[in-house]
């Protein structure tokens, strides 16, 4: 049985996943416990349907999955308010970078464990979620949890869950970033603001979604629109060149993976 399912933190990451479930009908508002001191308008309008928001700490115990949905620094002292409160048998699901399973075990009493890395296109049901645990029964807990909010990828060993955090749990802002600097050149090169943004904005968006549908291979998709001799080509020995995107993104992914291995002590 998963539910009840209580959110032990419910600002971006949880309030994505609240959404995520309201708008896929996966759980109703009345199986979910939330406990958050500032609450997210997702897990707001979660309590208003009918879920549990900041209740009496006696009725943490009915909760037979725990999603732990906090920040990395924090996460001791809150392990340490609620664990007392827990049944015995409640799974613990963690989407904490850099914190490993032991580690979360240690402080929520021996209890099963199970790590994840999501995304917050959670919210709209076309989240990335990066699975790990040693315990089959947790494992498919967090599939429960996670397969009505998007894609699951099974990990085979808890030390990639650094390279998943790094690729997948930090990837969207590295978009984010690239339609920033798209925006940004386009409008050095004399086109207006407004323009240049709706441009650089519904070209990627487009481009992400043919990915997605076509299933083509992200290289083959790029040979496709690409003249021998012409601008597209132009740009790409930019791009690909030994001072292009591959280093650029090798030394951010490292970046990155240096930062989780930091936070997990």
């Amino acid at each position: 049985m998963i539910t009840p399912i209580l959110m032990l933190g419910a600002g971006r990451m949880g309030g994505a996943m609240l959404e995520g479930w309201r708008r896929s009908g996966a759980f109703a508002a009345a199986e979910l416990i939330i406990c958050d001191p500032a609450p997210s308008q997702p897990a707001l309008a979660a309590a208003l349907e009918g879920a549990r928001l900041n209740p009496p700490q006696a009725e943490l115990a009915q909760a037979r999955t725990v999603v732990l949905a906090v920040k990395p620094q924090v996460w001791v002292e809150i392990a340490a308010e609620y664990v007392a409160w827990l049944a015995a048998d409640a799974v613990i699901v963690s989407s904490m970078a850099g914190v490993r399973a032991a580690s979360v075990g240690k402080e929520f009493g021996g209890r099963a464990i199970a790590r994840v890395m999501p995304t917050t296109a959670a919210a709209i049901n076309r989240g990335t979620a990066s699975l790990y645990s040693d315990d089959p029964a947790a494992l498919a807990r967090a599939h429960a949890l996670f397969e009505p909010l998007g894609a699951v990828v099974d990990l085979d060993d808890e030390a990639q869950m650094h390279v998943a955090t790094a690729v997948s749990g930090s990837g969207p802002a590295y978009l984010y970033a690239f339609v920033e600097a798209l925006e940004a050149a386009a409008a050095a090169a004399g086109m207006p603001a407004k323009q240049a943004a709706r441009l650089a904005r519904s070209t990627i968006t487009g481009a992400a979604a043919l990915l997605a549908e076509s299933g083509g291979e992200p290289a083959e998709l790029r040979r496709q629109v690409t003249s021998p001799g012409g601008t597209t080509e132009a740009a790409l020995e930019v791009l690909l060149s030994d001072r292009g995107l591959a280093p650029l993104l090798r030394e951010a992914v490292a970046a990155a993976v240096k930062r989780s291995k930091a936070l997990g002590g």
